[in-house]
């Protein structure tokens, strides 16, 4: 599998506040920008999966509703977050 439990730790602690800290917003928009991007590459291989493609637009949007959240909690974390994933807004 492309993303096995260490690799789910690097990502939430290098994000989050802890290697257990899976609830917090920067760790989840992490791992939803992981698997948007492997996603991404699946589907440049195979045009026509169309169902991977159904789940990419969830997950899109599911980090999209995530970084609406955090801006309106905390501007300063989104901007930070944003600025170490290099997502465009």
């Amino acid at each position: 599998m492309y993303l096995d439990q260490k690799e789910k730790e690097a990502i939430f602690t290098k994000h989050g506040k802890g290697a257990k800290d899976t609830g917090s917003a920067e760790g989840q928009i992490a791992l939803f920008t992981y698997r948007i991007n492997h996603l991404t590459e699946h589907l440049k291989n195979n045009r026509k999966d169309f169902n991977t493609e159904r789940s990419l637009v969830k997950l899109v949007g599911k980090r999209r509703a995530l970084l609406d959240y955090l801006t309106k909690k905390d501007i300063l974390r989104y901007r930070a977050i944003v600025k170490e994933l290099g997502l465009r807004k």
